[in-house]
C-alpha cells in the first residue's frame, strides 16, 4: 500500500496513523532513517538492534559460553605465558 505525508515547518513529517499501527510505531519511539539510493527507509530502533543481533549470531559460541569469558580466559593464559618468559629471562640473567 502507498501512503503520503507532507513535510511541515521544521522538517517534520507525520506518519499516517494506519501505517504507524501496522509497523508498531508509538509516540516516543526512536526511529532510524536509512538512505537507499533515492529512497528513504524508516525502521524502529528495536528493529535495527534485532538486525544487528542477527548479523552477529554466527559469531556467538554454540556451546553457550560467553565470548567475554573466552576472551578473558585467553588473556589470562597469555599473561601467564608472559610471566613464565619473564621469569625464565630473569633466571638466565642471574646466572650470567
Amino acid at each position: 500500500m502507498t501512503y503520503s505525508a507532507k513535510i511541515i515547518k521544521g522538517g517534520k513529517i507525520v506518519i499516517p496513523a494506519e501505517l504507524r499501527r501496522e509497523l508498531g510505531f508509538a509516540d516516543g519511539d526512536r526511529l532510524v532513517f536509512e538512505r537507499e539510493g533515492e529512497s528513504l527507509v524508516i525502521k524502529s530502533y528495536s528493529q535495527v538492534v534485532r538486525e544487528v543481533q542477527e548479523a552477529f549470531r554466527p559469531f556467538k559460541p554454540q556451546d553457550g559460553s560467553s565470548v567475554v569469558d573466552a576472551f578473558i580466559a585467553e588473556r589470562r593464559k597469555e599473561a601467564q605465558r608472559e610471566e613464565e618468559r619473564s621469569a625464565a629471562t630473569t633466571v638466565r640473567g642471574a646466572r650470567a
